[in-house]
């Protein structure tokens, strides 16, 4: 089975590059059952990661339009995105 991705582990881009990927060899129905089985894992895995990435940033865009109508705002402002991209 695939490595379960974490989103500590990889920024967004590639999160979302590797699922299409993942969702291409999946459409051509060409792979053998275990490994189409992994592949299908590693998506779920992958998209996960991709959700909890759009969270934190839907999460810091609420806080700078919260701040600009004069609202309270919670700092620092932080996206844990690496370098990677």
């Amino acid at each position: 089975m695939a490595k379960k991705a974490r989103a500590q582990d990889v920024c967004f881009e590639d999160a979302l590059g590797k699922l299409e990927t993942i969702v291409k060899e999946l459409e051509k129905g060409e792979l053998p059952l275990e490994e189409a089985l992994g592949k299908f894992a590693e998506g779920v895995g992958l998209s996960q990661v991709c959700l909890v990435k759009l969270s934190t940033a839907e999460q810091a865009v609420d806080k700078i339009i919260r701040e600009e109508k004069g609202q309270l705002a919670e700092y620092p402002l932080k996206i844990q995105e690496e370098e990677k991209c």
